[in-house]
């Protein structure tokens, strides 16, 4: 019931390499949570105004590689705490686009928080990669800013299996064609993702970004660390796409073709 419209699919090319892998992106919605509150993403927005918000993850297929862009989450504790609707585990999500979890190869996790870093045990031969300065801030303060001790123990655990990749600092190409930035200040090192497309760059913004709405309007997200650099990651992001239908928010309800 519940494979997400598969609502992009981008042929990619990272042109920095002389082969070039050719990447399939697919927006994969696994859960809905229901009459959000839209004060808590958009900075200033009406607090009597909600809307249902898609709980995502984003398939990168292609030159030999499963990527998947956030994890999800499965933990029963959240799923009691939060109620989503229509939800499917992100492993079994994932399966219905046509990839069984254990032919995921890499985990990039844009930030810490339980709804994006929490499915990471659920792909168990994945590489994982997370910003450095993110695991370290948060190994210590976990119980806080909705990141959980049970996710920083696995990927505590993942590091000493050296299957985390500590990523350190902005703008730099993890794997052929993808590359991340930091900047959003979601979180304390949250990241976003780039990959070199046919039709242009496409940016996976995750959380920095959580609606078009913050694209649209110029707004911030309304849970940032710095609500300015938080505009200027979104601006960033406009300079590095052909055209803003191309940078992908975190929890829009549908994503805009340009």
């Amino acid at each position: 019931m519940y494979l997400m419209t598969v609502a992009l699919a981008l042929s990619i090319s990272a042109s920095a390499f002389a082969r070039a892998p050719k990447y399939e992106v697919l927006a994969i919605r696994y859960a809905t949570l229901p009459q959000f509150p839209v004060s808590s993403l958009v900075k200033g927005a009406d607090p009597e105004r909600k809307l249902d918000i898609a709980m995502m993850v984003w398939l990168v297929r292609g030159g030999g590689h499963n990527i998947l862009v956030d994890s999800g989450f499965y933990r029963e504790e959240l799923i009691k705490q939060w109620k989503p609707v229509d939800y499917v585990r992100p492993d079994e999500a994932v399966a219905r686009a046509g990839v069984a979890a254990n032919d995921i190869t890499d985990v990039i996790i844009t930030h810490a928080h339980w709804d994006h870093a929490g499915g990471a045990a659920l792909f168990p031969n994945a590489q994982i990669w997370l910003q450095k300065d993110e695991y370290d801030y948060y190994l210590t303060r976990t119980g806080r800013d909705g990141v959980t001790a049970e996710d920083m123990d696995y990927l505590r655990r993942a590091n000493e299996a050296r299957r985390l990749h500590l990523v350190n600092g902005d703008d730099r190409e993890i794997l052929p064609g993808i590359r991340v930035y930091t900047g959003g200040l979601h979180t304390y090192a949250s990241q976003y993702v780039s990959v070199t497309a046919t039709p242009g760059m496409v940016v996976l913004a995750s959380d920095n970004v959580y609606l078009y709405e913050n694209i649209d309007r110029h707004v911030p997200i309304a849970q940032t660390f710095d609500a300015g650099l938080n505009l200027a990651a979104q601006d960033r992001m406009k300079s590095i796409v052909r055209d803003v239908r191309l940078i992908i928010p975190g929890h829009s309800e549908t994503i805009q073709h340009p």
